[in-house]
């Protein structure tokens, strides 16, 4: 759990490395404070989206293996798929922040989200189908084994929606909202 941690602490510490440098690359075309923020917003942008994501997973991981007492070689091996996906994303932040709303860097940047979300939910799989994996009382499997698979179908809806309508560039993630709220209104109505 701490080499994971560690994992996607150093990624999050990744993503602000091309704002910081952006502030002498400024100042030596004698530009202004006020420009670094005013003709970055794209790189500042998604250095903000790619920390609430990355924050979003790691919570989600976190979460997860709060209730894992030990492993096994799936867990073990979707994990490590996990971590590629959080390592990676520092790249296509980059792209996106460099070129915008370009399809290639948007479909990299979904893409390697989607990646991470699946490969959580293979945890997830895992350790529904693996209860000995988990300590006694820690997690209802069903009911995330749920909402991981509501965060996949919406990521999907949500990539499928930037590519067909490339204006709501980013924006399509607040799907990834659904989840949350899907499993509280099912909860709801099977409590009535």
């Amino acid at each position: 759990m701490l080499f994971t941690d560690a994992v996607a602490a150093i990624a999050i510490t990744l993503l602000i490395l091309p704002l910081v440098d952006l502030v002498p690359e400024v100042a030596g075309e004698h530009g202004n404070a006020r420009e670094v923020i005013t003709e970055h917003r794209d790189q500042i942008g998604s250095f903000v989206l790619s920390f609430l994501v990355i924050s979003g997973l790691w919570l989600a991981h976190h979460r997860l293996f709060a209730g894992v007492r030990s492993y096994n070689q799936p867990l073990v091996l979707w994990n490590m798929a996990w971590l590629f996906s959080i390592i990676v994303l520092p790249f296509p932040t980059e792209m996106v922040g460099a070129f915008g709303g370009d399809r290639l860097a948007s479909s990299l940047y979904y893409a390697n989200v989607l990646a991470g979300v699946a490969c959580q939910t293979a945890m997830i799989f895992v350790l529904k189908r693996t209860p000995r994996l988990l300590r006694p009382g820690s997690h209802d499997m069903g009911h995330v084994l749920r909402v991981g698979v509501t965060n996949v179908v919406a990521l999907v809806i949500a990539f499928a929606l930037a590519l067909a309508v490339p204006a709501l560039q980013y924006y399509s993630l607040l799907l990834l909202a659904v989840a949350p709220w899907t499993e509280r209104l099912r909860k709801l109505g099977s409590a009535r």
